[in-house]
């Protein structure tokens, strides 16, 4: 080490990428044994590289007991410059490869059920159409999965309605449109054909809705009841979007879709909107970041596509 130099550029230089990555995955997957499968090296190896960073900066990183080990409060600090670290690595090697070829690349989206079976759908159609070779990878989850897979870096970015716990003060949100609701039944329901009813004539209907106790379904049931419903006539509840397109092409069902859904999806021929109002504010939907964390390059190209594609639903923002 050179004379004189400050003990955290003495220990920065003796520290591992390696090593991080050791940890990091040791304390994802909880034992030392299953990291060493992950990966593929040896368990003593693994211990190694852990004993090697402890050494290195003089604190315990992890606890070890029966069911396997967890960090200290030095580990988890550690952890949390770790994946800062290996984001900054990867969105500066995503660069290098944007500036050797702007046509290729991976992309990572975080996307609801809902939205990637429509509004996704089409930005993905439009951009692959005019970048070809880049890989994007799009990862269907639920609400409360969103947060993490983006706070991990598993995600580049997350598209999704704006619900309260979905966003805080660690993110942006961009708002691309706002989503209004309507009532719906399929093209070979009796309801389809007529031109004037009351929603209070669709109480004893069959409905198939989102589980109520999601976040949208807890807006819907809402609105459902302000009308005067309730879920005492709903027949299926459901957060599968197939299972509930099937439903209303039958014929018997209602639903409540969306204005984007309707625009997006394949299926819409099948689907006719019944002249009544619920009392349903409208959702933003948009993009959510990592406050403070530029996008890599292809990322933020799909970004751009995406504002494109809302564009025409654009013009309902307050």
């Amino acid at each position: 080490m050179a004379l004189g130099m400050p003990l955290s550029d003495q220990i920065r230089r003796r520290i591992k990428l390696q090593d991080l990555h050791v940890l990091m995955t040791v304390v994802k997957v909880g034992t030392m044994g299953k990291a060493a499968e992950l990966l593929s090296i040896t368990q003593p190896a693994i211990s190694k590289s852990i004993a090697e960073l402890e050494h290195t900066l003089g604190v315990r990183l992890l606890h070890r007991h029966r069911r396997g080990v967890e960090p200290t409060e030095y580990g988890r600090a550690l952890l949390d410059g770790g994946a800062a670290v290996f984001d900054d690595l990867h969105r500066a090697v995503a660069s290098v490869e944007f500036l050797a070829d702007p046509t290729a690349g991976n992309v990572r989206i975080g996307c609801t059920p809902v939205l990637t079976g429509t509004f996704i759908s089409a930005v993905v159609d439009r951009f692959s159409r005019r970048y070809p070779r880049v890989v994007i990878e799009v990862a269907t989850m639920d609400t409360d999965v969103m947060r993490r897979e983006l706070s991990e870096r598993n995600v580049d970015f997350l598209v999704a309605r704006k619900f309260g716990p979905i966003v805080h003060d660690q993110l942006d949100f961009e708002m691309l449109y706002d989503d209004s609701f309507v009532v719906v039944a399929g093209a070979r329901n009796p309801l389809a054909h007529r031109r004037k009813m009351e929603i209070a004539d669709l109480a004893k209907e069959p409905w198939v809705l989102p589980r109520p106790t999601s976040a949208l379904g807890l807006i819907l049931g809402e609105a459902l009841r302000a009308s005067g419903l309730d879920h005492q006539h709903t027949t299926v509840l459901t957060g599968h979007s197939e299972l509930r397109a099937n439903l209303l092409a039958s014929g018997r069902f209602l639903s409540i879709l969306s204005n984007s859904e309707l625009r997006f999806s394949t299926a819409r021929s099948d689907v006719k909107v019944l002249p009544v109002e619920l009392p349903l504010a409208r959702v933003p939907v948009g993009i959510i970041t990592l406050r403070n964390r530029t996008p890599i390059p292809v990322a933020q190209l799909v970004i751009d596509c995406a504002r494109e594609v809302a564009k025409p639903l654009a013009k309902y923002r307050t």
